[in-house]
């Protein structure tokens, strides 16, 4: 073990190190991974471990912040777990008891419930039902029946998938199949600040949420989330409630959160959904970076996927994900223009500076 390598992994907080070492903290009695929020111990106190048993015959105990000896995954747990991912997605239109799984990695049902939640973020059902709906997408687009594309992604009956219909694929799949045909999306054009911001909205809530730098611009990108749906300007039935709701999202771009939760629509695979539903708990004013985010659901080697799961995020604001930044403080990308995105973040930083 190279310690000035590792101290520097301490310094950094870097969860790509976690389940390499482990450090303990001789004043305090503690041990730790390398990715704790503790604050910094000083380098003469503390000690390196290969293993928590080597740091516990030391007379350390487990740090209560990090909690080292849960959802811990070692480099040889990792590769593992990605060979099962890569097996799942091969043959998700397959019966995949979590029995067969674990067997296939030498590991406990229970054990890899909580390994490969570790590392991906999700369980191994979550994941494998990802897995067919990704293929149960391509087969609707792809001209397939519904029933010949929801028998060849896996699924065992109809009724699981119209089950998830409304929250992951937003709309039913022989709606999905037709583009969205029989689907009807009302939408409004607003200036602000930022420019144009578009607003569409099905009957379950806010599907479409974006920036542009035209109104036909922004109905190509609507058009080509929903082929085939119906497409409608804002109604007189529809007027007050878009009104609310623009007055709502002028109030984010003001720096100030909503005065309601409004209503979403939101579709995308279970590890975007979870992205997406902390960013939503980030509060005002406050920035996290795509580690921080990463850790925070569970999945501290899933940096990067969280970064795409933000530039997948279709509702601007209101999933906002102009509050994550990289490490370093940098900005790092957003889908609507980093002016866009500094500015937000500015405004909100204000906004929470004046209460």
């Amino acid at each position: 073990m190279d310690e000035e390598l590792s101290w520097q992994a301490v310094q950094e907080r870097d969860a790509s190190r976690d389940g390499d070492f482990y450090y303990g903290v001789l004043t305090t009695g503690v041990y730790c991974r390398p990715s704790c929020p503790s604050r910094r111990p000083l380098r003469k106190n503390v000690r390196f471990y290969a293993t928590p048993a080597a740091a516990e015959a030391d007379g350390l105990r487990a740090c209560k912040r990090c909690r080292p000896l849960e959802n811990r995954a070692d480099r040889r747990t990792v590769v593992r777990i990605e060979q099962l991912c890569r097996y799942i997605e091969a043959h998700a239109q397959d019966t995949l008891p979590l029995e067969a799984l674990a067997q296939r990695v030498h590991l406990s049902p229970f054990h890899l419930q909580r390994q490969f939640k570790a590392v991906t973020g999700v369980s191994p059902k979550q994941y494998v039902d990802a897995c067919r709906l990704r293929a149960l997408r391509q087969g609707l687009r792809g001209g397939s029946s519904v029933t010949r594309a929801i028998h060849d992604a896996g699924f065992g009956s109809a009724s699981r998938v119209y089950e998830r219909a409304a929250t992951r694929l937003g709309m039913t799949p022989r709606q999905y199949r037709a583009g969205g045909a029989g689907v009807a999306i009302s939408w409004a054009v607003s200036r602000t600040p930022l420019g144009l911001l578009m607003m569409g909205a099905s009957d379950r809530g806010l599907c479409f949420v974006q920036f542009g730098d035209s109104e036909a611009a922004l109905q190509q990108q609507l058009r080509s989330e929903y082929p085939e749906a119906v497409l409608e300007p804002m109604g007189d039935a529809q007027r007050a409630p878009f009104q609310d709701w623009m007055r709502a999202l002028a109030a984010h771009i003001e720096g100030q959160p909503p005065a309601r939760q409004l209503p979403l629509d939101l579709r995308g695979t279970a590890f975007q959904m979870k992205v997406w539903a902390y960013l939503q708990q980030i509060p005002n004013g406050e920035l996290r970076s795509y580690t921080e985010v990463a850790e925070a659901i569970g999945s501290p080697r899933a940096v990067r996927a969280v970064a795409s799961a933000c530039a997948a995020n279709r509702v601007a604001l209101l999933v906002p994900c102009h509050r994550v930044i990289r490490g370093d403080g940098s900005l790092g990308g957003y889908k609507w223009g980093l002016e866009r995105k500094r500015t937000l973040i500015d405004r909100e930083r204000a906004a929470k500076a004046g209460d």
